[in-house]
């Protein structure tokens, strides 16, 4: 079995996530679509690999925007349409925050700017808690989407939709893959910044997320489980 981990930019590592999909016997590919030197220009090309080569897709998040084609275009396009044929033939996909936002507007839902970012650690109602907990779950976006027409959105809290389920689909709007590792990469790259302006201590934040690690990748391992038994496996 193989799970095809597709990374959108250079500082969003799978982390737990990937540990689990490994844990659970598959072969683990990463790919990655915005090298650390475009990162500033990320209107790259890239050639997708055909999805039913793998018995799973991830697509993790990314600091730009899934409604962003003037920025994003030349392979933010492609990507919907990617995974569109994975829906097709039946193969199972698990997007995280941005792949989330891209499997909803690949299927009939929107994307677009919220009115605030949504930042740390948040707690979510969830319908169905044996797919996705109620956390607290690590979020950081600026953007929400609309729940495509034919999903079932199982998740949510007062700012925004937080998961939603179609057919062998799991697009949940938090990082449960976040770990200390990937908030110093992020905090590196204009994140420090950017929860700054959000009136938050990024230092706090940062202690934060290394006293929930062990808590938050139980989580996460929990989340993937979920996800191949009762969503991948779905008919």
């Amino acid at each position: 079995m193989r799970v095809l981990i597709l990374q959108h930019d250079h500082l969003s590592p799978a982390g737990p996530i990937a540990e689990r999909f490994a844990h659970r016997g598959y072969e683990v590919v990463e790919q990655l679509i915005v090298p650390a030197e475009k990162f500033s220009t990320p209107n790259v090309s890239f050639d997708f690999p055909d999805p039913t080569d793998f018995d799973a897709l991830v697509p993790m998040g990314s600091p730009w925007g899934a409604w962003d084609d003037a920025t994003i275009g030349n392979w933010l396009v492609p990507e919907l349409e990617w995974l569109k044929r994975a829906d097709d033939a039946g193969v199972p996909v698990f997007g995280i925050c941005f792949g989330g936002q891209l499997l909803a507007r690949a299927h009939g839902g929107s994307v677009a700017p919220a009115p605030r970012a949504e930042i740390g650690w948040a707690s979510i109602w969830t319908q169905f808690p044996d797919i996705v907990s109620s956390g607290p779950w690590f979020q950081f976006h600026y953007d929400r989407w609309q729940v495509p027409p034919d999903a079932h959105e199982i998740a949510r809290n007062s700012f925004a939709s937080q998961a939603f389920i179609l057919r062998r689909n799991l697009g949940v709007q938090f990082h449960p893959e976040l770990t200390p590792y990937g908030l110093q990469g992020w905090y590196g790259n204009g994140g420090r910044e950017l929860v700054a302006a959000d009136g938050q201590d990024p230092d706090i934040l940062y202690q934060h997320v290394l006293a929930e690690q062990e808590d938050a990748a139980e989580r996460a391992h929990r989340l993937v489980d979920a996800f191949l038994d009762q969503v991948a496996n779905s008919a």
